[in-house]
């Protein structure tokens, strides 16, 4: 069983910086997409960026795109999201997630494992 652990989440005002961490435990599989989610309140979560494990095939959401990367370090099992130029609407919960095949997207029902979430909250 594949588990994620999300760290990295904080108070930061506009115009900061923070980096995002996923964490993978169990046997995940190279070509599986990663993918980053977020879910403000009151709205629905929405797909933020996707990578593979072995750090191919990068996709960024038109809403941050140009102000976040992701990245991921293949020997570590760990996916990162490096956010600059924070706006208060990116106020979100923000979700990691993989699949347990090699099919990737922006859809939800097209990872497999989550987790728990890490809050951003940034101040105007």
């Amino acid at each position: 069983q594949v588990q994620l652990i999300e760290n990295g989440g904080g108070l930061v005002q506009a115009g900061g910086s923070l980096r995002l961490s996923c964490a993978a435990s169990g046997p995940i599989f190279s070509r599986a997409p990663v993918g980053w989610f977020r879910q403000a309140p009151g709205k629905n979560r929405e797909f933020v960026a996707t990578i593979k494990w072995d750090g191919t095939q990068t996709y960024v959401s038109d809403s941050v795109r140009g102000r976040f990367t992701i990245s991921s370090d293949n020997a570590k099992n760990t996916v990162y999201l490096q956010m600059n130029s924070l706006k208060p609407e990116d106020t979100a919960v923000y979700f990691c997630a993989t699949g347990a095949t090699a099919y990737s997207g922006t859809l939800e029902l097209q990872y497999d494992y989550w987790g728990q979430g890490t809050q951003v909250t940034v101040s105007s």
